[in-house]
């Protein structure tokens, strides 16, 4: 997949080639949704993103120029833009407080290190999912939502230094697992 298969795809959606629309769709339709869903926190928002965003490109309603950027860059934008408007409609105030916030602090970073960012995202879940269960769960809890070593001691019943000591144990293990692999993450 080139840079210009994209260009090509989408001048053929805005011809109304369905046909086009759906192979742009199957290309990007997970990496739309998940970005969708890591600004709204709502699946239910994240979908309905998505269909905004081919609905928009399907009604021609955001044009792409290729002097500009990237198309990938492009869609994730107009991906963004629409996840934000969304979240504006539904007044979901403190969403939108966070992510103005975010947005405020981070301009320069782009959306290719958004991008990026998923990507390590995903070798990351991949690599936690070969964790044992135990391990899976405190990693879980602590780095993907945000809980502390004193909450999770409490809600999974266990010692304070257990937590610790297997939160220790599973990060030693997925660093050894993307060393393995060639995969050491640099943020």
């Amino acid at each position: 997949m080139t840079v210009n298969d994209d260009a090509k795809l989408y001048e053929r959606i805005l011809r109304k080639d369905k046909d086009a629309l759906e192979a742009m769709y199957d290309r990007y339709e997970k990496l739309l949704y998940s970005f969708a869903f890591r600004i709204t926190h709502d699946h239910t928002l994240a979908e309905e993103v998505l269909q905004d965003v081919f609905m928009k490109l399907w009604h021609g309603n955001r044009v792409y120029d290729s002097s500009k950027g990237k198309f990938t860059s492009w869609l994730l934008t107009v991906t963004r833009n629409q996840a934000i408007d969304l979240i504006r409609k539904h007044k979901k105030a403190d969403t939108v407080e966070i992510l103005e916030k975010d947005a405020v602090s981070t301009p320069e970073q782009s959306v290719e290190h958004e991008v990026e960012w998923m990507e390590k995202g995903e070798i990351l879940r991949e690599a936690v999912s070969n964790l044992k269960k135990d391990q899976q769960q405190m990693i879980e809890l602590f780095y993907f939502k945000g809980f502390t070593q004193q909450k999770i001691s409490d809600v999974c019943q266990i010692p304070l230094g257990t937590v610790k000591g297997r939160i220790r144990l599973a990060l030693k293990h997925l660093r050894s697992m993307l060393e393995k692999e060639g995969r050491v993450m640099d943020e």
